[in-house]
């Protein structure tokens, strides 16, 4: 039976528009005390945001638990991919960005500019599997070590019936069908999670270095999410990867992890980043996730992105300042989790991790 991942998830088309929440007119940072849609809020205005497609589901579900409760506030977030996010953030046509790769030092750089001075922090709010997505008639699930998967998508690995293939999945009845390999067109979070894990996990089978751009050349590619999966979708041997939320009725591939083969599955990504250390380099507030790829803990799934919203620490008008923190609060409390953990299956953050991006999410001030 295929796993399907699309249920309780809508895609976006375009630019999505939500509805911010905040709770109480005595509450600046939108943090809700009661339940239902009986609160008021005195918030009004527009709160712009671009970045990674991976969270347009999450991004449909925090709409949708916003919109009854604050009409007079409109936030638009346009899916344009990571690195597109990321871009738009640094020179100031939005005032958050979502990615699935943190901000680099140069970046970090550009955003004290941006940011009136002070600098932008990471908060780590979506964390999903990347599914290894596969469109092959008459098999729906498959197991591949992070080597086989390596040398597939380096072209040393071209027919579906390889030995290494069928010598991880004993019993299953492979074809001689060609591989397509399918890779990301534009800059993307999800490609520089997917060839990390590649780099450190496959045992040398990878030799690139990670990136948010596909290193190789040639090859079959889509832009954005929709448009890899657009492609796995219309061929036959086809692979690809992809947030899990997106993986559809698309065949699912189960990775090796010390000696289990393990499927995404929100509880796996939870494990993995239970497993994985934080960025102790970064500064004050900005928090990084490094994943340890090649953790062996039992149940873990560490083809995991870690998707971020990033958000200055200052910003000019207290307007910008409180519609970010209430934003910001609402994605990062448990009912913003639980509605992006039913639409798109990623993994809650723990209370702990909640804990200290609430801190830096109320540690934003404004601009002196």
């Amino acid at each position: 039976m295929k796993l399907n991942r699309g249920t309780g998830a809508l895609a976006l088309a375009g630019v999505l528009a939500l509805s911010l929440a905040a709770c109480g007119s005595d509450n600046a940072t939108g943090e809700d005390t009661t339940s239902g849609s009986d609160t008021t809020s005195s918030l009004s205005g527009e709160l712009n945001g671009s970045g990674a497609s991976s969270q347009e589901s999450a991004m449909e579900a925090w709409r949708a638990g916003f919109q009854s409760q604050n009409p007079d506030v409109t936030v638009s977030y346009d899916p344009v991919g990571s690195g597109g996010g990321r871009t738009a953030f640094l020179d100031g046509s939005v005032a958050f960005a979502g990615t699935d790769s943190a901000l680099d030092s140069d970046e970090l750089t550009q955003a004290q500019d941006r940011c009136f001075g002070t600098g932008a922090v990471d908060l780590p709010v979506y964390v999903s599997p990347i599914a290894v997505v596969f469109n092959l008639d008459g098999v729906d699930s498959l197991n591949m070590s992070a080597a086989t998967i390596a040398k597939i998508f380096t072209n040393t690995i071209t027919t579906w019936n390889d030995p290494a293939i069928a010598a991880e999945n004993p019993g299953v009845e492979l074809p001689d069908t060609a591989i397509t390999p399918v890779h990301r067109s534009d800059e993307s979070g999800t490609t520089k999670n997917f060839t990390d894990y590649l780099a450190k996990a496959s045992g040398g089978a990878w030799t690139e270095e990670a990136s948010g751009d596909w290193p190789l050349d040639g090859g079959e590619s889509g832009a954005q999410t929709s448009g890899l999966i657009q492609a796995v979708q219309g061929g036959n041997g086809t692979i690809g990867y992809a947030d899990f939320s997106k993986a559809g009725d698309l065949g699912v591939v189960s990775i090796q992890v010390g000696d289990e083969w393990v499927a995404p599955s929100e509880e796996g990504a939870a494990t993995a980043l239970d497993a994985s250390p934080r960025d102790d380099s970064r500064g004050d507030g900005d928090i990084v996730i490094d994943i340890d790829r090649e953790t062996t803990e039992s149940g873990a799934y560490p083809m995991i992105l870690v998707s971020y919203l990033v958000a200055c620490q200052a910003y000019d008008t207290q307007d910008d300042v409180d519609l970010v923190q209430a934003f910001l609060t609402y994605v990062a409390s448990a009912e913003g989790q639980s509605a992006s953990e039913s639409a798109a299956g990623s993994a809650p953050i723990s209370d702990t991790l909640r804990t200290d991006v609430q801190a830096s999410i109320d540690a934003i001030a404004l601009a002196s």
